[in-house]
């Protein structure tokens, strides 16, 4: 664990190595559940700095909630960014790359990390490139879908 101290905040690295990560959810443990948009998996960060991959979910994934049911639900967008290094960082790029497959709506079973797609499509619109996603207070979710770039 790394302390950076600047003259208004302090700031703790607790993890490191992780690849794009995205829509953390804290969960009552202590731990943090990110999407690894890169690594196209779903991790769990613990307190200690522990990294656990808890399921690979292809694509890329990005935003993520608890469910109703105690399960994750992820926006998957398909894979629409590509990544490539610069100057040590991992960069993304706006054009979707030749192996994307279009987006989804996956759950994900803690226990298991068993990997469900729920939805492809609403209606007769396929999904682009969903990024966020919240439930509300009857179970029901609302995601956005920012659709893709193409060349």
């Amino acid at each position: 664990m790394t302390t950076v101290s600047s003259p208004t905040t302090e700031v703790r690295i607790i993890a490191t190595g992780l690849e794009f990560p995205e829509g953390p959810v804290a969960m009552p443990d202590g731990s943090v559940l990110v999407t690894e948009i890169a690594a196209r998996t779903l991790t769990r960060v613990w307190p200690d700095g522990r990294v656990e991959r808890i399921a690979e979910l292809g694509g890329g994934p990005n935003g993520a909630a608890i469910g109703p049911d105690g399960a994750v639900y992820v926006c998957n967008n398909g894979g629409s960014f590509s990544f490539h290094r610069e100057n040590g960082l991992l960069v993304f790029g706006l054009v979707a790359p030749p192996d994307y497959s279009g987006g989804s709506i996956d759950r994900v079973d803690l226990a298991t990390g068993a990997v469900t797609t729920l939805y492809r499509a609403c209606g007769e619109h396929p999904l682009r490139g969903p990024n966020d996603l919240v439930f509300d207070e009857s179970g029901g979710f609302w995601f956005t879908d920012h659709g893709i770039r193409t060349e």
